[in-house]
């Protein structure tokens, strides 16, 4: 017995929002009958149909990772982010620039990660991705010493909203992004750009040069490496978050200055005896 397509779209609707998470076609499926239960094709139409009735919502039917989930449209997130008291998280860019090159170059040791970046990784940066469950480890390298390679998870993809590596963008995209952060008033961040230019020219050509042996256990929540070599750097999210971090180091660095000005005026001044 075929279920009515409106029906249809009621259940999945209320499933997808009950649930909390993302839902899979197989998901779905299960919670209908054997006698009840609709096709695949049947499934997806009706999700189709709840995508087209969010066009003019505050929300969207967005498929991740690990299958549809409701969230709310990003044009909206300056509104919404004044529901929490807590501003949102910032994440430094040493943190972004070891994210990126480990979703780019999957499977990659924090030794690779340290000779791309031209500084060591520290290991709280790993053990914080790690506890986001945003990386783990997949396997060791067959050298000496074993060196734990570092890959991304489902749950990496499902945090940015993307439903694979390849919705990454390209190394074109990235160069904007940098040409704009040089043109605003940030205050001397030479070190910085330098630094972010070699990590890029880093990705760019070193990209696919590895080809590690690997020992690797089964592992459902790894994600398979980007094979295009033309994907390259940080998702359209930490690009977001690497701008916002950008302003409050100059405004750290700025209430520095102020106060070191302030210390020297307020020494006591001494004569030397003569």
């Amino acid at each position: 017995m075929s279920t009515n397509p409106d029906r249809l779209k009621q259940i999945i609707e209320g499933a997808l929002l009950a649930a909390g998470r993302p839902l899979s076609v197989d998901s779905i499926l299960s919670l209908f009958l054997d006698e009840d239960q609709p096709s695949r094709d049947e499934i997806r139409e009706a999700i189709k149909g709840l995508q087209d009735d969010c066009a003019n919502r505050g929300v969207e039917l967005k498929e991740v990772s690990t299958g549809f989930r409701y969230q709310v449209k990003a044009d909206l997130a300056e509104w919404i982010a004044r529901l929490w008291e807590d501003k949102a998280t910032k994440y430094s860019r040493a943190t972004l620039e070891t994210l990126s090159l480990i979703a780019y170059r999957q499977p990659i040791t924090r030794s690779e990660i340290e000779d791309v970046r031209g500084v060591s990784v520290s290991s709280h940066i790993v053990k914080s991705m790690l506890e986001r469950e945003w990386i783990r480890v997949i396997g060791h390298r067959d050298v000496p010493g074993r060196p734990a390679l570092y890959g991304t998870t489902k749950a990496f993809l499902d945090y940015f909203g993307l439903k694979s590596l390849s919705e990454l963008p390209p190394l074109a995209e990235l160069r904007n992004i940098e040409s704009i952060e040089r043109e605003l008033d940030f205050g001397d961040k030479d070190t910085d750009v330098q630094n972010d230019e070699q990590s890029t020219a880093s990705l760019e050509t070193e990209q696919g040069d590895v080809q590690p042996v690997v020992i690797v256990t089964e592992d459902d929540n790894y994600v398979e490496p980007v094979q295009d070599a033309d994907v390259a750097e940080l998702s359209a999210a930490e690009e977001a978050v690497s701008s916002n971090e950008d302003e409050l180091n100059v405004e750290a660095d700025a209430s520095s200055d102020d106060a070191s000005i302030k210390a020297e005026t307020a020494a006591p001044k001494t004569e030397q005896a003569f």
